[in-house]
């Protein structure tokens, strides 16, 4: 009983973590109908450039979660300005984007590793290795604060999209932008926002990611693949879907354990990815907007 315990906090905490790496690939697809394979470059630059003010600047990774994100904002404006936004719609843009945004995933890889080499980097804080005793099951304090700062992103998430005229504005072009376009919504200014909110959530995403575990250039790969399974899984542009099918997802890569061996859990996630769209190719909880 107390394993399973243990197995179940692991995943609720697990989840935080994966639901904030997806919520970007999901808001960008849910809008702008891109499928960013950038996210994965931009988890990188995330958990670089809090490793970076840690070691540099001495700034704590969680307080510098705001100058990362505000500068994967950025990142994301330039890249849709200058990059993006030249795309045609459509189907054959869509086509495009992809090798676009892998493209430049792959330079971004390329300078990191120009940067700071392959050697895996870790960010060493004082408080990486201690634990909480709740009841004689330990709980690490560094998943926990990742898991409480994964809530915070996620509420403000949901605050701007349903209370804010911003949030209503993305959610509007998200249905309609030829309507948009006919009451006065700058649609085009509603991309190049939803594109830098987007690639924002993915740098804090990276940052979290690298105070767990230790990363290099190569990093963001397989979260990149974890952020598609629990974008699918939740069912395309759906915020509250996504959420659920990131703690879907930690739960079943979690409990694989009890029965198959360490390096075969990975591929568990993948298998249901196959089984939804076969099964239900609109995700478990059906493909809305934003919703």
């Amino acid at each position: 009983m107390e394993r399973f315990v243990e197995l179940l906090i692991a995943a609720i905490l697990l989840a935080g973590l994966y639901a904030t790496m997806a919520y970007g690939l999901g808001l960008i697809y849910g809008v702008l109908r891109i499928v960013n394979l950038n996210h994965g470059g931009i988890i990188m630059a995330g958990a670089y450039a809090g490793w970076w003010m840690h070691s540099q600047l001495g700034i704590d990774p969680y307080l510098s979660l705001v100058p990362v994100a505000a500068a994967g904002f950025v990142l994301g404006m330039v890249i849709y300005l200058l990059l993006v936004k030249r795309l045609p719609r459509g189907a054959a843009g869509g086509v495009q984007s992809l090798l676009l945004l892998f493209g430049v995933w792959l330079v971004l890889r390329n300078v990191a590793y120009l940067m700071f080499s392959g050697n895996d980097q870790t960010l060493r804080t004082s408080y990486a290795t201690r634990a909480l005793d709740v009841h004689g099951v330990l709980i690490s304090v560094n998943r926990l604060a990742v898991f409480g700062v994964a809530l915070l992103i996620l509420a403000f998430l949901h605050l701007l999209l349903t209370r804010t005229y911003l949030g209503k504005a993305i959610r509007a072009v998200a249905q309609n932008p030829d309507s948009c376009t006919l009451v006065g919504i700058p649609v085009e200014r509603i991309y190049a926002l939803t594109f830098g909110l987007g690639t924002a959530l993915a740098a804090a995403a990276g940052l979290l990611g690298a105070a767990l575990v230790p990363f290099s250039p190569s990093f963001g790969a397989s979260e990149l693949l974890k952020s598609f399974v629990v974008v699918v899984l939740g069912g395309l542009g759906s915020v509250a879907g996504t959420a659920l099918a990131a703690l879907i997802l930690a739960l079943v890569e979690v409990f694989a354990i009890l029965v198959l061996p360490a390096y075969l859990t990975a591929a568990v996630g993948f298998v249901l990815l196959v089984l939804v769209l076969v099964l239900r190719p609109g995700g478990l909880f059906g493909q809305r907007v934003l919703g």
